[in-house]
């Protein structure tokens, strides 16, 4: 009972000193509250306000430049989609992965905390010194291996077919040649006088060939083409009969059309060539005469001639193929420089030997005239070519050919010499759209055996 009483009065005494300690506890954080410096506090304040103002100015700054990524990624397709509608696909050889290295100063995406602002240690901007990882965007695009396009003046194209694609090219052609000759059948007393009889002639031929090309392409580097060409040819003959004493002068018209001789090429592109670094093109071609030769035509005289002095010699009908199955071996080049693009082609022509050859004479029936080989042709040519835009261009070029002397029976035909062919060419082209492209070009005769001038049209179409 006494030690309860004892328990009790411990515990009073310490309730009643808590009472007392507890108001001065109080009292002492009041003062020292109070004791802070307003100025300090007011400090404070002014700081975390403007703290406050520049995360919201800064969360303002990141929307807009959220905003701005957005309108030049919509510009960026755009832009893609005006270059791929106008054919400007090809793009740099560095494109994946060099913009990032070529701009290291980027700006990289900036992490926010979940407040919406930016943690203190975060930079907004990566200095140069710091390494950045660099990544190709995107696959990187295929690289054309093609030569590049030219206006078309050679017969040999430079450009292939792409794999599996077909293009059929129709084409016209018209060619115009005359020609005039003197034949002194006599003798002189002295060079100003002459006994005899002067022959006149003048040859005026009009040829005309449309003909429809097909080109497959096998390979990315070979493609096949075969060409059937539809001749219409017209000539006229102005002579002066010899040994007739007229001075008259008398008109013979011949005049043929139908097939000509369809023809095959294959093309092989050797090389991947590129800026200053040629393209060479390899071609082998096989011609047909299924076209009406000249020893189908009838003739009105077996010789122009001294003992007929009615006939005229010239055939009653033109023909329309050469009369001999023929195999061309060339090349074509191409280098580019830009501007410009050089090209050219080499080739040589073997026309093959024809067995017990006969021809067809009026009112005669069949002369036997033996084995007959035409003259080989080796060809040469060059040009340059200049892209106006994207969808014109323009070409100029030279081509000259040697055409031997034809045979019989494995010697020289009497009368038959060398020719050379020459032509100064000019051509352009203008791509309507994707499928579509249309090629002129003009040529002009250097030399007398060339035709005067031919205009060639082709229009490819790509399917």
């Amino acid at each position: 009972m006494y030690r309860n009483g004892r328990v009790m009065q411990a515990k009073t005494c310490a309730g009643a000193l808590v009472l007392a300690v507890l108001p001065m506890w109080i009292g002492a954080c009041l003062a020292q509250e109070s004791a802070v410096d307003p100025a300090l506090r007011e400090k404070i304040e002014s700081q975390g306000r403007k703290i406050d103002a520049m995360r919201s100015r800064m969360a303002e700054q990141l929307a807009e430049l959220e905003q701005m990524k957005r309108e030049l990624a919509s510009q960026e397709v755009q832009y893609n989609d005006l270059r791929k509608a106008i054919g400007l696909n090809a793009l740099e050889d560095a494109r994946g992965g060099s913009a990032a290295v070529a701009n290291p100063d980027a700006q990289a995406p900036l992490p926010q905390n979940r407040s919406g602002g930016l943690p203190p240690s975060t930079p907004l901007v990566a200095t140069s010194s710091q390494t950045v990882a660099t990544q190709p965007v995107g696959k990187r695009p295929e690289e054309d291996e093609r030569p590049p396009e030219v206006a078309p003046i050679f017969d040999q194209p430079g450009v292939l077919t792409p794999r599996g694609k077909l293009i059929i090219e129709p084409s016209y052609q018209y060619g115009y040649s005359s020609s005039d000759r003197v034949a002194l059948v006599g003798y002189t007393v002295i060079p100003a006088i002459l006994i005899g009889l002067v022959d006149v002639r003048q040859v005026k031929t009009t040829t005309q060939t449309g003909a429809l090309a097909f080109r497959y392409g096998l390979t990315n580097r070979m493609e096949l083409e075969v060409r059937v060409p539809y001749v219409d040819t017209h000539t006229d003959t102005i002579s002066r009969e010899i040994f007739t004493g007229t001075a008259q002068d008398n008109l013979f018209t011949t005049s043929g059309k139908g097939i000509g001789d369809v023809e095959a090429t294959l093309r092989y592109q050797i090389n991947d060539g590129g800026a200053d670094k040629p393209y060479y093109i390899g071609w082998f071609r096989a011609k047909s005469r299924t076209g009406r030769d000249p020893f189908d035509v009838t003739s009105d005289c077996v010789t122009r001639c001294v003992e007929n002095v009615t006939g005229t010699g010239l055939p009653l009908q033109s023909p329309t193929g050469s009369g001999f199955y023929s195999a061309q071996l060339g090349m074509t080049w191409l280098y580019p420089s830009d501007p410009v693009v050089f090209f050219g082609n080499i080739s040589y022509l073997h026309n093959f030997e024809r067995k017990n050859v006969s021809r067809n004479v009026l009112l005669a029936g069949k002369q036997f005239l033996g084995d007959v080989k035409a003259g080989d042709i080796a060809d040469i040519s060059i040009g340059m070519g200049l892209s106006l835009n994207e969808k014109a261009s323009i070409s100029i070029g030279y081509d000259q050919a040697f055409v031997a002397r034809t045979e019989q029976d494995g010697h020289p035909l009497p009368g038959s010499a060398r020719a050379t062919l020459g032509s100064l060419l000019i051509g352009g082209s203008y791509r309507y759209n994707a499928r579509e492209t249309l090629n002129v070009t003009l040529g002009v005769g250097i030399t007398r055996d060339t035709p005067d001038t031919t205009i060639t049209v082709r229009l490819p179409i790509t399917l």
